[in-house]
C-alpha cells in the first residue's frame, strides 16, 4: 500500500511540474535530452550514408543509390509520426485535465495503429520497392544499390515504427532523458555495426541496411520495455490495445497534419530526383542526396527543440493556464529561429565542411557545396516555420496546422521544382532555387496566422 502511494506522489509531482515548474528551466529539462535525441536519431539516417559514400571506387555511386531511398524512408517515418505526434499530445492535454486513463487509452490504441502500419506497408514497399526506384530516378548503374539496401531496411521497418511513433509517448510523460537513451542505444550499435558489415563483412550498402535494422530493434525492444514497466506514468495494457475510432479518431485527426509533412516530404523527394535526373543525372542526384542528410541538421534538433516545449504547452493548454503556455511558446519560438539563423550562416559560407563528410569524390562534393548555396539561401525562415506550425499541434488545433503544413510543400514547392527551371538557363538552379523561394513564403503566412490565431485560441479556452 505505501508503494502505490509513493508511486501516485510520484506521479503528481511529475505532472504538477508541468503546471508550476520555471519554464526556461522546465523547457531546457525537456529539450536538451530531446535534441541530443533528434541528434542521435540523424546518426540512423546519416551514418549510413557516410560510410556508403567512403566506400572504395563504388562510393558515389552506391550513396546515390542508397539516396534514392529517402523517399519510401519518409513514408515510413510519416506513418509512425500520424500515430505518435497525433497521440502524444492528446495523451498530455488529458494528463493535464488529470484523466490518466483516458491517456492510457490514446497511448494502447496508437500502439495498435503502429502495428496496422507495419504490416501494409512492409508488403506493400518490399513487392514495390524496384519499380518505385526506378520512377524516382534510379538509374542503370544505380538501382542494384538502392534495391539492395531499401528490402532489407523495409523487413525491419516494424521497429522503426514502434521507436518513432511510441518514444513521443515518453517525452511528453516528461521522461525526456528515458527517451533520449532509446535513439542513443540504437544509434551507437548502429555506429559500431556499419563499418562492420560494410568493410569487414564486405557487404556493402546490404550491411549499413542490416546494421540500422539490428539498432532500430534494440530500441524499439527498450521502448516497449520502459512503457510496460512501473517506472512509467502511463502503462501500455492489454486491454487497452482493442482499436476503437473514438480512441484513435481524434488521434489520427490530430497526427494527419505530421503525416503530411513528412509524407510530402517523400513526394517532395521524389519532385527533386526526377527533376534533377532529367537535367543534372547523376551527379545532381548525388548532391540532392547529401543536401538531404544536411538538411535534416536543421530540422530535428528544431523538432527537438519543439518536442521539449510541446508537452509544457499541451499540459498547461489542458489546465486553461494561458500564461505559461504563452512562456512555453515563446522559450521554443527563440530558440529554434536562434538555431536556424546560425544553420543558415555556416551553410553560406562554408557549404563544402558539409559536401566532405559524405564523399571524396572531388566532382560530387564540388557539385554539392555549390547547390547548398542555393537550396538553403532561405533556411533560417524555417525556424518561425516549424516552432509555429508545431505549436498549433500542441495546441490540438489539427485542420490549420495541416493546412500550414500543405502550404510549404504542396502548393509552394512540388510546384516550383516543375515551374522554376523554365525561366534559368541552368535548369538544375531552376530546381534547387524552388527551395528558398518556398520556405521564405510560407513561413511568413504561418508566423502571421499563428499570431493572429494564438489570442483567439487562449481566449477560446479561457
Amino acid at each position: 500500500m505505501n508503494n502505490q502511494t509513493n508511486e501516485v506522489k510520484k506521479e503528481h509531482a511529475k505532472t504538477n511540474e508541468m503546471g508550476t515548474g520555471s519554464i526556461p528551466k522546465l523547457f531546457l529539462k525537456l529539450a536538451i535530452p530531446a535534441v541530443v535525441a533528434q541528434l542521435v536519431n540523424l546518426l540512423y539516417n546519416i551514418v549510413d550514408r557516410i560510410y556508403i559514400g567512403h566506400i572504395p571506387e563504388v562510393g558515389a555511386t552506391a550513396l546515390t543509390g542508397v539516396g534514392l531511398f529517402a523517399a519510401i524512408l519518409m513514408f515510413i517515418n510519416a506513418f509512425a509520426m500520424l500515430a505518435g505526434a497525433g497521440g502524444a499530445p492528446l495523451a498530455a492535454i488529458a494528463l493535464g485535465k488529470q484523466d490518466k486513463d483516458h491517456a492510457e487509452k490514446i497511448m494502447a490504441n496508437s500502439f495498435s495503429l503502429l502495428l496496422v502500419f507495419a504490416v501494409i506497408l512492409t508488403i506493400a514497399f518490399y513487392i514495390g520497392a524496384p519499380a518505385l526506384l526506378t520512377w524516382f530516378g534510379a538509374s542503370e548503374a544505380t538501382l542494384p544499390y538502392a534495391v539492395d539496401y531499401a528490402r532489407i531496411y523495409i523487413l525491419g521497418s516494424i521497429f522503426v515504427l514502434i521507436v518513432m511513433g511510441m518514444n513521443p509517448f515518453i517525452t511528453t510523460q516528461g521522461f525526456a532523458k528515458i527517451s533520449m537513451l532509446t535513439t542513443v542505444i540504437g544509434a551507437v550499435i548502429n555506429i559500431i555495426l556499419d563499418p562492420i558489415f560494410i568493410f569487414v563483412f564486405k557487404m556493402g550498402v546490404k550491411g549499413a541496411a542490416l546494421a540500422t535494422i539490428l539498432s532500430q530493434a534494440v530500441g524499439a525492444i527498450y521502448v516497449l520495455w520502459f512503457l510496460c514497466s512501473e517506472k512509467t506514468i502511463l502503462k501500455l495494457k492489454k486491454k487497452n490495445l482493442k482499436l476503437d475510432p473514438k480512441i484513435f479518431g481524434p488521434t489520427l485527426a490530430l497526427g494527419i497534419s505530421t503525416f503530411v509533412m513528412l509524407s510530402t516530404e517523400s513526394i517532395l523527394s521524389i519532385s527533386f530526383t526526377t527533376s534533377l535526373a532529367k537535367f543534372g543525372g547523376d551527379l545532381a542526384v548525388g548532391a540532392m542526396t547529401i543536401i538531404t542528410s544536411v538538411s535534416m541538421l536543421v530540422t530535428m534538433p528544431m523538432q527537438g527543440f519543439c518536442q521539449g516545449g510541446q508537452p509544457i504547452i499541451s499540459y498547461n493548454y489542458g489546465a486553461g493556464n494561458a500564461d505559461r503556455v504563452k512562456k512555453a511558446f515563446f522559450t521554443q519560438f527563440g530558440m529554434c529561429v536562434g538555431y536556424a539563423a546560425i544553420f543558415w550562416a555556416i551553410a553560406m559560407f562554408i557549404p563544402e565542411v558539409f559536401a566532405g563528410m559524405f564523399t571524396t569524390d572531388t566532382a560530387l562534393a564540388e557539385y554539392a557545396s555549390w547547390a547548398i548555396r542555393i537550396y538553403m539561401a532561405g533556411i533560417f525562415s524555417l525556424g518561425f516555420q516549424i516552432s509555429c506550425q508545431q505549436s498549433f499541434m500542441a495546441l490540438g488545433q489539427a485542420k490549420i496546422s495541416l493546412l500550414l503544413a500543405l502550404l510549404r510543400k504542396v502548393f509552394l514547392l512540388i510546384p516550383l521544382i516543375f515551374i522554376l527551371p523554365n525561366f534559368f538557363a541552368d535548369k538544375v538552379f531552376g530546381v534547387f532555387v524552388a527551395e528558398p523561394v518556398s520556405d521564405i513564403i510560407a513561413a511568413t503566412v504561418t508566423t502571421i496566422a499563428f499570431f493572429v490565431q494564438f489570442r483567439k485560441i487562449l481566449n477560446k479556452k479561457e
